[in-house]
């Protein structure tokens, strides 16, 4: 689709928008997200984006914002019937305004709300596509890239990378949010070179894992939870491509980028100011309206880059000893036949003197027992998992992440 055709069609849709102070954007078509992400811009509307599309959030959500209604995809297909491009213009769009109200995921609790400006949009997209850029090939440098995206626009990391991209940083975008690996191959088929692909590690692995063979790619992004360096160089060698990994939060969109197969510390864009204080760290920008309190421990290093330790929630101390949640289940995820797995902290039970540690693993072919077999040498006795309980698969939402109440209920399975 043309740019002129898209904005015909946004300006048609934006007139035929209810009135009110902001949306819901619950499209799950990447194109019909874009149309009313544009329309709520001409508007003067925001976009709502909640953390998932279980009934109850939502209700949520919009009980948060009196006078809002849902967009989705059947909404938008009606009443974006293409108009002139002259029956409308895009009105300028104050640096200072909220569009986007996004929240959390809520896989470390309830979800918050996190507003965004315009500037800090503008601002973050042109630092993401600088980045992409420098990992082009020399000879793409100048071409137009495409990208296709595994992750929902509702999610910061793909409105990022698959909305304000395309909008702001001149590339192009494919429509599609695959899930399988035939189905990323299928959707690769249909883009011209160069190739980015914007994922997870989740996604990541199943690729991997799998004998499907892909179209050429230039670039692999990867974000939302960490990627360990021997999967960033199979992802490489496998693929060609460079695999750049971001870094940053629904709080501060991304502020920063690593060559995952080669760099183990994260280079900031330029800007960004970060102070540690613990196991914290807040970090500054100048088109932050304020600084943000991060619950990362980072060692700064005098080249300005930094390496991250964890998260003060990630960090769990038995009898006396401390260990990383991240890093256990990456010895987990080691263990020879496990395909998937996730560590972490059971509630204080009353008059326990110690919070217990408990797993889900994905291994077919395994007991429990020769799981635990695997990964005891690889760790302390006290941080071993128990119960450790076999499953099909992990309660991931659509970014990779295990929401804790999913993973409470799961055990009880």
């Amino acid at each position: 689709m043309g740019s002129d055709s898209f904005l015909a069609m946004a300006g048609a849709l934006a007139a035929r928008l209810p009135d009110g102070p902001a949306a819901l954007n619950l499209c799950e078509r990447r194109d019909s997200f874009l149309l009313a992400f544009v329309a709520l811009l001409i508007r003067g509307q925001v976009c709502l984006l909640p953390p998932s599309r279980a009934p109850a959030v939502v209700a949520e959500v919009m009980d948060e914002h009196p006078g809002s209604y849902r967009l989705d995809d059947d909404l938008v297909e009606d009443r974006c019937d293409a108009a002139p491009a002259d029956r409308f213009h895009v009105p300028a769009i104050p640096s200072d305004r909220v569009v986007v109200i996004g929240y959390t995921s809520g896989s470390t609790g309830r979800p918050q709300a996190n507003p965004k400006t315009w500037g800090a949009f503008v601002a973050a997209t042109a630092f993401n596509a600088s980045r992409l850029r420098e990992a082009l090939r020399a000879e793409r440098t100048h071409a137009m890239p495409w990208v296709l995206a595994t992750v929902p626009p509702q999610h910061m990391y793909g409105m990022e990378l698959s909305v304000l991209l395309p909008l702001l940083g001149g590339v192009g975008i494919h429509a599609a949010r695959p899930l399988y690996p035939a189905d990323i191959a299928a959707a690769l088929d249909e883009l011209p070179a160069p190739r980015i692909l914007v994922t997870t590690p989740v996604h990541l692995r199943a690729l991997l894992q799998s004998s499907q063979s892909l179209r050429p790619l230039d670039v692999v992004v990867s974000a939302t939870a960490p990627l360990d360096r021997d999967t960033a160089r199979e992802v490489e060698r496998r693929y060609g491509a460079a695999l750049v990994e971001y870094f940053g939060s629904t709080e501060t969109c991304v502020i920063a980028s690593r060559r995952t197969a080669c760099e183990d510390a994260w280079r900031p864009y330029p800007g960004v100011t970060l102070q540690s204080a613990g196991t914290v760290t807040r970090v500054g920008a100048p088109w932050f309206a304020s600084s943000v309190l991060l619950q990362d421990h980072l060692d700064l290093r005098d080249d300005g880059t930094f390496v991250v330790r964890g998260r003060d929630a990630d960090m769990v101390e038995v009898g006396g000893k401390r260990a990383s949640l991240g890093d256990l289940t990456q010895r987990l995820l080691a263990v020879p036949g496990v395909t998937d797995a996730v560590v972490f902290q059971l509630d204080r039970t009353e008059g326990a003197a110690v919070q217990r540690l408990a797993a889900l693993v994905v291994a077919e072919g395994l007991t429990e027992a020769q799981v635990l077999a695997g990964l005891g040498p690889a760790v302390d006795p006290v941080f071993l998992p128990r119960p450790l309980v076999r499953v099909g698969k992990l309660p991931r939402n659509d970014v990779g992440k295990l929401p804790r109440e999913q993973l409470l209920a799961a055990l009880k399975r």
